[in-house]
């Protein structure tokens, strides 16, 4: 089987999305033998896909089809003739916004969430609107639809009119060789040198988006928590600058403890993991997500997890994180405040999370979303 994915939507690797791309085709390798492979990729990119030029086929793709509509009309126009000529049994489109009209083989696409449903103003007034009544209609062009949670399955069917019969549920994984407990003390030590961090600290990783992440609230939270407990705790923010990210940034200069609140921009690959270690705890006040990676990476590494469960973060979390409301102040400080100061209740989320994140592995999601090509295929 001759198998096309697109991958101009990993935007330099520095997203939720990017990241799925990049563990997918990953955990596809070992598919090489018996499939073939061809990755659209646009040539800035070329680089981050090292790991897979040996065994799958990269085809380059133009820098000027990068900015987000000519990008959409490669993919309704340029994309369905590659198809073509890459005599492709099937095309892998991981993103809802990029899906195809035309149709010049069977067509898979993922959908992560449908996030301008339930957060007003998450994108500007085209976004939205390209997200809500656009792709609706793409996504009713596919053959199959994989959606990361039952939170997203459930939204593709009430919002996209996508039948249950063409949408699969797969889970994310997590790369159990990266994310791992590993040696706190010396993760400590390599997070000192890289980052001038020491002592205690609270980290979030998510990209830098208001108000969609809600850092504002969490920086009012982590102010109050501060003020009562007198503690020499930090809050550390790791994420790239995105949509919003000025109302952030304006929100930390007017804290009260801004000088204990770090932004590092995007955290590397090789970094996160002892980043998590690291860390006193993790915390994730998401006003709605997909999935939710992070919780799940920090779990794995041994950090106690402080969450939402908008939506599919309880799906995701279960019962292995401390809640949280994230649209209450008083109620991410208060949570803040359990886990800073009860060793007993970190040590209690310490081996839930570790127990819940061996249930997502990407070797098992590689496996169903293989299952799913047979199936479009036939």
């Amino acid at each position: 089987m001759r198998i096309g994915v697109s991958t101009s939507v990993v935007q330099r690797g520095q997203t939720g999305v990017g990241q799925y791309v990049f563990a997918l085709l990953r955990a596809l390798l070992p598919q090489s033998t018996q499939h073939e492979f061809v990755l659209f990729v646009l040539k800035e990119d070329l680089a981050l896909f090292d790991f897979a030029s040996q065994k799958m086929r990269i085809v380059s793709v133009p820098e000027r089809f990068r900015p987000p509509v000519k990008n959409i009309l490669w993919h309704q126009t340029h994309l369905p003739k590659l198809a073509g000529q890459n005599q492709l049994d099937l095309l892998h489109v991981p993103s809802y916004r990029r899906l195809l009209w035309p149709r010049p083989c069977p067509l898979v696409g993922t959908i992560h969430d449908l996030a301008p449903f339930h957060v007003a103003s998450k994108y500007d007034w085209k976004r939205m609107f390209y997200g809500r009544v656009v792709a609706r209609t793409l996504a009713q062009r596919q053959d199959a639809i994989i959606a990361i949670s039952e939170n997203t399955a459930r939204d593709v069917r009430r919002f996209f009119g996508v039948s249950s019969t063409r949408t699969t549920v797969i889970h994310n994984g997590i790369d159990h060789e990266r994310f791992f407990p590993g040696d706190r003390d010396a993760a400590k030590t390599v997070v000192a040198k890289r980052f001038g961090l020491e002592g205690p600290f609270l980290l979030y990783v998510a990209r830098l988006e208001h108000p969609a992440k809600n850092h504002v609230r969490l920086i009012a939270a982590f102010d109050k928590f501060k003020t009562a407990a007198g503690s020499d705790w930090r809050l550390v923010l790791g994420g790239s600058d995105w949509h919003g990210a000025e109302v952030i940034h304006a929100a930390i200069q007017r804290a009260r403890f801004a000088a204990d609140i770090r932004t590092l921009g995007f955290v590397p690959d090789a970094t996160l993991p002892d980043l998590y270690r690291a860390a006193v705890a993790f915390v994730y006040p998401s006003l709605y997500e997909g999935f939710g990676l992070p919780p799940v990476e920090a779990m794995a590494c041994g950090c106690p997890v402080i969450a939402s469960t908008r939506g599919a973060l309880g799906e995701v979390v279960g019962e292995a994180a401390a809640i949280l409301e994230p649209e209450e102040v008083d109620s991410i400080a208060e949570q803040i405040k359990i886990v800073a100061t009860d060793q007993k209740t970190r040590e209690r989320l310490r081996l839930a999370g570790l127990a819940r994140a061996r249930k997502f592995d990407w070797k098992v999601t590689a496996e169903a979303t293989m299952q799913v090509y047979e199936r479009v295929r036939r």
